[in-house]
């Protein structure tokens, strides 16, 4: 295992995000309290409690996972854009590095920078309301799973995109919408029938459950088959990965 070449990769991706760090730091603040201004004052005024939860509090793993999906997409994506961008990535890939270790360096970065953002939101949250972590390792192992799964994501997006427009295709026109439709801010015992069974196709619906569960011990799905989802998902995302650098796709073209 080449760790010094990994270090490279992950230390030049965290001094880009060092650069920036009081605006990617300050936006999901700001964010945050524009959410819990709408969603917690608007609606929580309507809605006290949702399964014994109160409103404020509920919304907190929902807006942790909204940002995580977001900024690990957009990390992960853009830390290996970049190089295909400048035409660097011919140096990385000549470079006594495995496939395994460049993609280790580039998500473990991507994934930092996701969840360090993701906790941020978590502490802001505590200036509108009272949250309790029910089982507190389990939640930062989930986040950190999460954010890995979304980094891959991110990395084939990146991959995929052909410019800069294109990186935002998939989080503005896809994530973010799934992400709203999956019990974000609500649960999807709210809703009516047939609205409640097609939600479930909705994978994300599983993502925030399970997350939710590791909160307050409840969910409106089975954490088995969450975290199912979750590990279907993150294997789908190892494989496409693998399948890039073994055809090439897109890196050495």
């Amino acid at each position: 295992m080449n760790w010094r070449g990994i270090w490279a990769i992950y230390k030049f991706e965290m001094h880009r995000f060092r650069r920036t760090l009081w605006t990617g730091l300050a936006v999901p603040v700001i964010t945050t309290t524009l959410y819990f201004i709408v969603f917690g004052s608007a609606i929580g005024g309507r809605i006290r409690e949702v399964n014994g939860i109160d409103y404020g509090s509920f919304i907190v793993p929902g807006l942790m996972m909204l940002s995580l999906f977001n900024e690990s997409i957009f990390n992960g994506s853009f830390g290996i854009y970049m190089p295909r961008f400048t035409g660097t990535i011919y140096e990385i890939l000549s470079a006594p590095l495995s496939a395994f270790e460049t993609v280790v360096g580039y998500v473990g970065a991507a994934a930092t920078k996701g969840s360090a953002v993701a906790l941020v939101i978590f502490i802001t949250a505590h200036l509108f309301v009272s949250v309790s972590v029910a089982h507190p390792v389990l939640m930062l192992l989930y986040l950190l799973l999460v954010a890995v799964t979304f980094c891959l994501f991110g990395f084939i997006v990146g991959v995929w995109a052909k410019g800069f427009e294109q990186l935002q295709i998939i989080p503005l026109l896809v994530i973010m919408p799934m992400t709203f439709l999956g019990g974000a801010f609500y649960s999807i015992t709210m809703l009516q029938e047939p609205w409640r069974t097609v939600t479930l196709f909705n994978p994300v619906v599983y993502l925030i459950n399970a997350f939710r569960w590791t909160f307050f011990g409840t969910a409106d799905v089975a954490v088995g088959t969450a975290l199912g989802a979750t590990f279907a998902f993150l294997a789908v995302c190892v494989a496409l990965v693998w399948w890039i650098f073994r055809t090439g796709y897109r890196l050495k073209a």
